[in-house]
């Protein structure tokens, strides 16, 4: 068996049960705690169209095909007994598909771990994969980053977005909704 993150814990406890704080201070320093700042960060629809654009709409951590996420209110807006959406994405009361095909821009290397907050470090990935890798690296939690999909060939339902628009235009949608469609206008795709 290798030595792990365990054995460092295991240390700690004999330490503190046989009184020797120099084991305890000798541990703790393989193992330390590192404050992490709360790097929380909104991207406008415009810069998040980009990269699910350049990515092809396709988690770059799982190879999962993602949808538009105008496409996703619309079917709540169509169909809310049947695809609920809450406000605050509560669980219980919001179809899993905006956890697992809601997509989301995600830095690869978190801020908080000194990353940088530029599209060179940003990546789609879903809702889903971004709230499980949080602040962990790709390599601590033995992730890859997976090469981008071909906007081609899958767009996310961008084309149906703009055809349903283009049958029942933009005046009776929400807010949600318009900005997502003028983002993908306005990327070109």
């Amino acid at each position: 068996m290798t030595s792990d993150k365990a054995d460092i814990v295991i240390s700690i406890c004999n330490g503190i049960i046989q009184g020797d704080e120099n084991a305890v201070t000798a541990a703790l320093k393989t193992y330390p705690f590192v404050p992490q700042a709360n790097a929380g960060r909104n991207y406008t629809p415009l810069q998040a169209t980009r990269v699910f654009v350049r990515d092809g709409y396709i988690d770059r951590y799982s190879d999962t095909r993602l949808v538009n996420p105008a496409v996703l209110r619309v079917l709540s807006k169509l169909l809310p007994r049947d695809f609920p959406f809450h406000p605050n994405w509560k669980m219980t009361d919001t179809h899993p598909a905006y956890w697992e095909l809601a997509p989301t821009v995600d830095h690869i290397v978190p801020i908080a771990r000194g990353g940088i907050d530029s599209e060179d470090n940003w990546v789609t990935t879903s809702m889903l994969r971004n709230s499980a890798k949080a602040n962990w690296t790709i390599d601590e939690l033995e992730w890859k980053l997976l090469p981008p999909g071909d906007f081609s060939q899958w767009d996310g339902l961008t084309d149906w977005l703009f055809r349903y628009v283009g049958q029942h235009g933009l005046e009776n949608q929400d807010r949600y909704i318009v900005q997502w469609y003028k983002a993908a206008c306005d990327v070109g795709t």
